[in-house]
């Protein structure tokens, strides 16, 4: 596989390891922990493997002492070879886990056992042709290699080819020792290695851990200053960072600086445009007043007209300019209050003279994302509308919902709404009563400039028996 192919795979690989909406946090640290983990295995393989070498190398020793010790004390006599007397005791108890075999090879390539210990009972040591031919290769030079034994026994075997004076063939001395303990001892010490190892890895990635979040704290704040800057808690982003993050948060602040004279300028656009148009509109009503006729009638009426949708696209243009800047925070409460003083005085004289109750509820702290000039005119007109076709009652409850999302409810005791109704009655300019003041914008209005803010409104029906008016907007952090 070529380099240009082989670099695909292994994104690919990566990217089914470590998906791509994970966290900064996660990736760093998994593929910390993964190349822990691979070093960590590495250093543990190759410490094993030295370990049971070592073992083996010890282990070798052994037999090639006991080789030379056999070599040395074997003799021929009258041309047959006589095997030394060994004292050690475990090659006289049967399957004691120690062996020897002293073989003459024949001329045919074939071996003739010579002499052999009594530990092998009723079993033989088999020398594998392959080893022979080691052994042939390399006259007079010891060759360890492992085989079965009796019992099939694993062994560690030490073989030596040599010639011994007046014996006209070579003799190969085998001698074979059960390696159970080099396996045991390498075992355990591979469970305690690798016990280690785990805890130190272990280790390594809750480092890992530790040292990449405290590494990226100072982005967690900088994450939390913009937070509080568009929830409206500051106007700004004021923290202390790096010098790699410091060039950040000052184009942060640019850029905050920038939206803002960018809305300002808007704002004051907006306000020389409403000025520029009501005044000609206000000296066509006050001219048209003036002089009554049909003509002057048409001219009032569709002045009016202009003049309420010019004050509602102003007004939407306002809210959706306000709704792009950096955050304001107005409390809900005293709001609903000062709406719910004022129309129950302008409907006092409801109700057979008993005037309209509004009940109103809401949490201390319960604050809109906006400015105060907007939830005055999405709560107002919401609770207007319901004074004028209650029979006396209205019930208001502002209740946050989620995280950033506050719901404003007006029901009424009125007539209600049917569900078309309810569709026309959002509709600008829609009135289903003609007998009923106003100019039929109200609920548009609240419509249109609730969507300005990212919310929405809901008609449906009330416990009360009229009509119920849901607005979901934003809500700032208490």
């Amino acid at each position: 596989m070529s380099k240009a192919t082989r670099v695909p795979v292994l994104a690919r690989l990566w990217s089914m390891i470590v998906p791509s909406h994970r966290s900064l946090v996660f990736r760093l640290v998994v593929a910390a922990g993964i190349w822990t983990l691979l070093v960590v295995a590495g250093a543990g393989v190759f410490v094993n493997t030295q370990f049971r070498d070592a073992q083996v190398r010890r282990f070798d020793q052994g037999l090639s002492i006991l080789i030379d010790d056999m070599y040395a004390n074997t003799s021929v006599e009258d041309g047959l070879v006589k095997a030394p007397f060994l004292t050690d005791i475990r090659a006289t108890r049967a399957y004691s886990g120690r062996y020897w075999t002293i073989f003459d090879s024949t001329g045919d390539g074939s071996l003739r056992v010579i002499d052999r210990s009594r530990s092998l009972f009723d079993s033989d040591l088999m020398l594998p042709s392959a080893q022979l031919d080691r052994l042939i290769a390399a006259p007079g030079k010891t060759i360890y290699f492992d085989l079965r034994g009796p019992q099939d026994a694993r062994l560690r075997a030490g073989g030596l080819l040599a010639r011994l004076p007046g014996h006209a063939t070579p003799v190969i001395f085998l001698v074979a020792e059960d390696r159970s303990p080099i396996d045991a001892d390498t075992g355990r010490f591979v469970r305690i290695t690798a016990f280690a190892l785990l805890i130190l890895s272990g280790g390594l990635i809750l480092a890992v851990v530790v040292q990449v979040r405290f590494g990226l704290q100072p982005l967690f704040q900088l994450r939390r200053e913009v937070a509080h800057v568009r929830r409206g808690k500051a106007e700004r982003v004021d923290g202390r960072y790096p010098e790699e993050l410091e060039p950040l948060a000052a184009e942060l602040n640019a850029l905050l600086a920038h939206n803002q004279e960018v809305v300002e300028r808007q704002r004051t656009h907006v306000g020389n445009l409403a000025h520029a148009l009501k005044t000609p509109l206000s000296v066509m009503l006050t001219e048209a007043s003036q002089q009554p006729g049909q003509l002057a009638e048409v001219v009032t009426r569709q002045a009016q007209t202009m003049r309420e949708q010019v004050d509602h696209h102003l007004r939407r243009a306002r809210a959706a300019a306000r709704s792009q800047t950096s955050g304001e925070r107005t409390p809900v409460e005293p709001i609903l209050d000062e709406l719910a003083v004022t129309l129950e005085r302008i409907f006092q004289d409801k109700a057979d003279g008993r005037g309209v109750e509004i009940d109103w509820r809401c949490p201390e702290d319960l604050c809109f994302q906006g400015e105060k000039q907007d939830l005055m005119e999405l709560a107002g007109n919401v609770m207007e509308n319901a004074g004028k076709w209650c029979r006396g009652k209205i019930r208001v409850d502002a209740v946050r919902t989620g995280e950033a999302r506050m719901t404003l409810t007006v029901d009424d005791d009125g007539p209600g709404l049917t569900p078309d109704e309810r569709a026309q009655a959002l509709k600008r300019g829609q009135r289903l009563d003609e007998n009923a003041p106003g100019s039929g914008l109200g609920l548009s209005i609240v419509d249109e400039l609730a969507r300005a803010y990212g919310g929405s409104v809901q008609l449906g029906e009330s416990p009360l028996g009229g009509l119920r008016v849901s607005l979901d907007l934003p809500c700032a952090e208490s």
